[in-house]
């Protein structure tokens, strides 16, 4: 027979992702239909260590389905991989009666979420990230619509390069993954994506690339970098200073972190 829980706790941790309020409101509509009471842990692990939480009700997460962010707030706490900070979050965790620990977040928190489960708290990961970078799961929370907002920027983006007959690098999220990157440019049909699993020959795939394009007529161009992937800014000097081609770099940042989930 499954261990019977009566009280949890949930957090949000490393980078918000649209969709992480609905996840929160999921685990703690789930819990009350059970009779076990959510504590939700502020700012993430370092909530947990300072002992920053609240009760959450069914009527305390009401309407979070369509909101942005996260309402539990969160943070990436360096004090958290310290054995102190280890040790002063399992002390909250008994002190404030907790029995188990459901992180909502990326690669990060899922290991912190690991060394509370090696330390007897049982924990459960909900993969929520725009990086999609976590293992055994096809898509992560956020994914979807850090892609989307992605794409309808560079959607408008095209029209201004086409104008100008220019080349537009765009750099996109994703952290040391190229999911992202990689996703948008198939969307978007960008002549070439740059992503940090793959060694690529620039000259032979980008530059040569654009050059070909001219030559059949192509006057505009979308390259996607990924973050981690090289320095955008170098990379549109040196496709301006081959192609003769204007190069011109957008970096969306954190704008794809933002908005309603899809």
């Amino acid at each position: 027979m499954a261990e019977k829980y009566n009280r949890i706790a949930v957090l949000t941790s490393g980078g918000d992702a649209p969709g992480m309020n609905a996840a929160i409101r999921g685990v703690v509509r789930t819990a009350y239909a059970h009779g076990i009471t959510v504590l939700g842990v502020k700012r993430g692990y370092n909530g947990l260590i300072r002992n920053d939480m609240q009760e959450l009700g069914v009527l305390d997460v009401n309407g979070l389905t369509g909101l942005g962010g996260t309402v539990l707030y969160t943070a990436r706490s360096e004090e958290f991989k310290t054995e102190d900070g280890l040790q002063r979050a399992i002390k909250s965790c008994e002190y404030m009666g907790i029995e188990a620990v459901i992180v909502i977040g990326g690669d990060g928190s899922f290991r912190g979420a690991l060394e509370l489960a090696n330390h007897g708290i049982p924990t459960i990961g909900i993969p929520g990230t725009i990086d999609n970078d976590i293992a055994c799961t096809n898509y992560t929370i956020g994914f979807d619509t850090a892609a989307n907002t992605a794409i309808e920027a560079i959607d408008k983006l095209r029209d201004t390069m086409q104008s100008h007959e220019r080349c537009s690098v765009v750099e996109v999220m994703g952290h040391n993954a190229g999911h992202l990157a990689v996703y948008v440019g198939i969307a978007t049909g960008a002549i070439a994506v740059l992503v940090p699993e793959r060694e690529l020959d620039f000259d032979a795939d980008v530059l040569q690339k654009i050059q070909n394009g001219k030559i059949h007529g192509r006057t505009n161009n979308i390259v996607i970098v990924a973050e981690g992937a090289g320095n955008t800014l170098e990379i549109a000097e040196r496709i301006e200073a081959t192609t003769k081609m204007e190069a011109r770099v957008t970096i969306l940042g954190h704008v794809q972190r933002g908005g309603r989930p899809n």
